[in-house]
């Protein structure tokens, strides 16, 4: 182990494994380590006998939910945008050929107690139980601007420049009721809260094309994708990219301690009595606890179920945004549903989690309006996390460390977080200029 390395990673969650698989491929001498004996960290997926022990102590499951070894249940529950950067960094690093994916069913919103399918095209607006007739009128041409709008062809832009013009404007510009602005900015644009109305329109509007494109990409119920087996196969695939390019892999190392120098630079990391140098280090939170500030908390229910969620045509992958004005919250709830048909469960048997930013300190009661879409469970567990940011001067420690995983059941904002680190670390821009064809291709297959 007393080598020098250019990176050293520590810790094997998604977002650390998809950077020690671009700065291999990128040709730097890599070492990546794990106190854990086991890949993912925060991001992996439990099976059984690992659930039981997290949460109940034992291991010792109930015997009525099947085989143990076929639950593969995520402890970090996200959705893949078909369209978006963890696509395009799968095919970019041709990672694709390491997993298989299957379309999720699909995508719902929360109103006044009722679920619906979200409108996501002007033909789907008029259609939407979600809206009424005029309401449906309005929001179609809202539609065909966005999906009309190119940020190189000025003509789209109908005299508005998105970098200045706020979200909140153009949407009364074509005089949306505050439901309708509930869920396109929710549950198509995706964001977690109201923030997004007094910012600049740009963002928002590529967010819903995004959204509407990822949703044409695979003619399925909902824009997104999942793995099969669960996304705990993501960092494996990663690491794979990483060692075929030279990347070295210690798992079960215990107390991987970062080495700094007299000026404070972070210049290799000891673990049993061995020392590794590097020149730059990566690493989770918990690695560095004295560079990182506590931001909130995530609470979370994982449930085993025997059913399909209720009003969702029985769909076996599922995901569903309770907006928070529906609730009354500070920011929104979310719903994540999957099952046997990702091979994540026995036959017969669904997982479902219900998410949010910590508002309170009592989860069971604050998870409440998401547990009770459900219906009947056969196992609940609830846990909560807290939620960090670095808070170190990167060019002065060489330290760069990943934000803890949010509440949200998509991956846009995990991949933002890696694709920014990236450039800190190595000063150039990821090109993900990539043929997404390829994407749909290995989708399928």
């Amino acid at each position: 182990m007393d080598e020098e390395y250019d990176v050293i990673v520590l810790g094997t969650g998604l977002k650390e494994c998809i950077l020690s698989g671009l700065l291999s491929v990128d040709g730097l001498k890599v070492l990546h380590m794990d106190r854990n004996d086991y890949y993912g960290g925060e991001s992996s997926s439990l099976n059984l006998t690992q659930l039981w022990k997290r949460f109940r102590g034992s291991d010792t499951p109930q015997e009525n939910l099947g085989a143990i070894r076929e639950y593969n249940v995520d402890m970090i529950p996200k959705f893949i945008m078909a369209n978006g950067t963890l696509v395009q960094t799968l095919i970019h690093t041709d990672v694709t050929k390491y997993l298989n994916f299957k379309a999720v069913d699909g995508s719902f919103v929360y109103k006044k107690g009722k679920i619906y399918k979200v409108p996501a095209t002007d033909v789907e607006a008029l259609k939407s139980p979600l809206m009424g007739l005029f309401e449906k009128r309005r929001a179609r041409k809202f539609f065909i601007y966005v999906q009309d709008y190119d940020e190189k062809d000025p003509k789209s832009h109908e005299g508005l420049d998105l970098s200045k013009v706020t979200a909140r404007e153009i949407i009364s510009k074509y005089g949306l009721e505050d439901d309708t602005i509930d869920f396109i900015g929710h549950a198509l644009a995706l964001h977690n809260d109201d923030d997004y109305l007094d910012q600049p329109a740009i963002d928002f509007v590529m967010r819903i094309k995004l959204y509407a494109e990822s949703l044409a990409r695979f003619q399925g119920g909902s824009p997104y994708i999942y793995p099969l087996y669960g996304l705990g196969e993501l960092p494996q695939a990663f690491a794979r990219l990483s060692a075929v390019y030279g990347g070295t892999y210690m798992l079960n190392k215990p107390e991987c301690k970062v080495e700094f120098d007299s000026s404070g630079k972070a210049i290799g990391v000891t673990s049993a009595g061995e020392t590794a140098k590097c020149k730059k280090l990566v690493c989770d939170p918990s690695y560095l606890s004295d560079k990182v500030k506590k931001v909130g908390k995530v609470a979370r229910a994982v449930c085993i179920m025997s059913h399909p969620i209720p009003d969702t045509n029985d769909a076996h992958s599922v995901q569903i945004i309770l907006p928070q004005k529906q609730l009354g919250r500070k920011s929104d709830m979310y719903l994540f549903c999957c099952s046997y048909a990702h091979n994540v469960a026995p036959k017969g048997k669904y997982i479902a989690f219900v998410s949010a930013e910590a508002e309170t300190d009592n989860p069971e009661e604050e998870l409440k309006p998401g547990i009770e879409l459900l219906g009947p469970t056969d196992e609940i567990f609830y846990h909560s996390y807290d939620t960090y940011v670095p808070t170190n001067q990167q060019e002065e420690d060489n330290c760069f460390i990943s934000g803890t995983y949010d509440a949200t059941t998509h991956f846009e904002s995990t991949v933002a977080d890696v694709l920014e680190m990236y450039t800190k670390i190595t000063g150039k821009t990821l090109d993900l200029s990539v043929d997404l064809s390829a994407a749909s291709a290995a989708a399928e297959n």
